[in-house]
This record gives C-alpha cells, structure tokens and sequence, in this order.
C-alpha cells in the first residue's frame, strides 16, 4: 500500500452528516449517563493518545466518540510515511489539551477495522463524532494543513455535537484516574446485591450494584453483576412461547428481537442472541439501530468481554455499523 493524497476537506462536510441533531441528541445522553456514574474525570497527558484493536473500537472509540471527537491514525511499522506523520499528531493531541483523542491503529494487526474504513493507502486518518465516521486525509500532510483540519473538527464537534473534549490535568501520572476511581473495598455491597439474587430480589440486587457503581463505574464485578441482574428482571415476566413468535413472525420488529435475544441468552444460547442483535443492527437504522447496539453491549457485559463469542461478536457488530 503507497500513500497518496487525499482531500483534507472531507470534515468540513460534517454539517451534513446525516441524522446530525439525533447523533448530537445521543451524545448528550451518553454524557449525562457518565456524568451520573461519576464521569471520565480529568485525564493525564499521556492519556490522549491510545493504542486500539478491534476488541476495544467499540469501547475506545465508539463509546468516547459521545464525549470527545475521535481520530483515528491508520500505520503500520514498515510504512515509512507513517513514521513522520504520527509523532505530529501524537504532539497535536497533548498541544490541543483534550480537544481531541487519537486513537492508533496497527493495519498489520486489524486488519477488519482497515476494511471496514476503506483504507486503501497508509498512513490514513479518519475522525469518528458521536459515533460518524468521517474521513480527514490520507498520505503525507504538513503540519499547517493538518492543524487546519483538527480546527475544524473540534469546532464543528462542539456546535453541532456539543462536544467540549476532555479536562486534561497536567500534574496527573498515566492511568492515575482510574486508579484513584477504584475506591472499595465493597464486599459489604457485593455480599448484599448476592444475598437479594439468592433470596429472588432482582431489585435489591440492581440497587446493590449500582451503589458500587456510583462510586466506582468501572467496577468488573458490579457491572456484570448489574448486567445479568437486570437481565434476570426483564425476562422474569417473559411468556418464551408468545416472544419466540413475535420474533419468528415479525422479523423487522425491533422489541419482538431485543426480547428473544434476551430469552435466547438466558437460554445459553450466547451465539443465537449475538447473532439475532447483529443481524437486526444490519436491517434498521436510526433509533431503532442504536437501540438493538444498546442492547447487544449489555449482553456483553453479561457474557464477559474476554469471552471469544463477545470478541467475535463486537468484530461483527463494527462490520455491521461500518
């Protein structure tokens, strides 16, 4: 792959990003939901600057695209191209103090995501906002067009999105926030939210975690311990006969197929629900579409997201939105 030019206007078209004030509207909801949680809290320099695979798009970029544009920087090692032009944007992401987040992705070790972006050529850059995906320029660039274009994205990310960035704190160690997050121990908490799951109290249970989760929103145990508790309470009302048929009968319905794959996972049936969500996801869009990916991310929290059968799922649901 030989690096060609490419238009650096491409993020100026971001005002007619289709469905832009629904994007925008998501956005804000994605922040409000962190900010009850706790928030993202001020982040070190270092933090500004990511390595990414395809396991975590979806938490990586996706998911922070809702607080802060995302650009995404395509190279590999052998690309002699690339080895210019990523120490000035890795300098760009600290000068631009959390305007930004840049997010590196190795084409040799994801190739999927490479696909799906459409790179033909290294080194490639893209933006995603609000979860849009947005090409910025591919092939070599000066620093002078470069800064031009992050200019643009930033402020058309916060006018039409909302999207103020992140606090940067320059005193703080990488990774210090997430640390000083894990607050606990709650084993009182957890023992609570065991004890209401035994005695059949699912909201008991969803009480109990979410008070961890207050204090703590990145807590491993309390959220799966939340995710299958709220799995548990949604399905206990469920007739699996009536579901199964509405989902058979009515394939384009977006509640019939969120149901039976809430059935199919209580089931055990973790292939049949990942694969209903993903197949849905391809066939909606919109609200409905963010609704079905809503819903598939909680169903890997139940399962675990070291578990293969949510590795493979998250590569299929990124090749189904892209």
């Amino acid at each position: 792959m030989q690096p060609r030019n490419m238009s650096m206007s491409g993020v100026v078209d971001l005002a007619a990003v289709k469905a832009a004030q629904e994007a925008k509207a998501k956005a804000e909801q994605t922040r409000a939901e962190a900010a009850r949680q706790g928030g993202t809290g001020p982040v070190a320099p270092a933090d500004l600057v990511i390595d990414v695979d395809e396991a975590g798009f979806e938490r990586d970029v996706l998911q922070r695209s809702a607080e802060v544009p995302v650009v995404i920087d395509f190279w590999a090692e052998w690309c002699q191209p690339c080895k210019q032009l990523s120490p000035v944007l890795e300098r760009l992401a600290v000068e631009y103090n959390g305007r930004f987040l840049l997010a590196k992705i190795d084409v040799d070790a994801n190739q999927m995501l490479m696909q799906q972006f459409g790179v033909q050529g290294i080194p490639a850059v893209f933006a995603v906002v609000a979860g849009q995906a947005l090409p910025l320029f591919q092939g070599a660039a000066g620093e002078q067009q470069i800064r031009q274009t992050l200019d643009q994205l930033v402020q058309v990310a916060e006018q039409r999105f909302g999207l103020t960035g992140l606090t940067v704190d320059p005193d703080a160690q990488p990774g210090q926030v997430a640390a000083e997050q894990q607050v606990g121990p709650y084993d009182a908490a957890l023992n609570a939210a065991a004890e209401a799951l035994d005695a059949g109290d699912l909201g008991g249970a969803i009480r109990a975690y979410q008070n961890v989760l207050a204090d703590d929103p990145a807590h491993p145990e309390a959220k799966l311990g939340l995710a299958q508790a709220e799995l548990l309470q949604r399905v206990q009302g469920f007739d699996p006969q009536k579901v199964r048929q509405e989902a058979a009968e009515k394939p384009k319905d977006v509640d019939a197929q969120i149901a039976a794959a809430d059935l199919d996972l209580v089931g055990g049936h973790v292939e049949d629900a990942f694969g209903r969500l993903i197949e849905t996801v391809r066939r909606t869009v919109g609200d409905d579409r963010d609704a079905v990916r809503r819903r598939l991310l909680e169903l890997f929290e139940v399962v675990g997201p070291e578990d293969p059968r949510v590795v493979g799922a998250r590569r299929a649901l990124a090749r189904a939105l892209f």
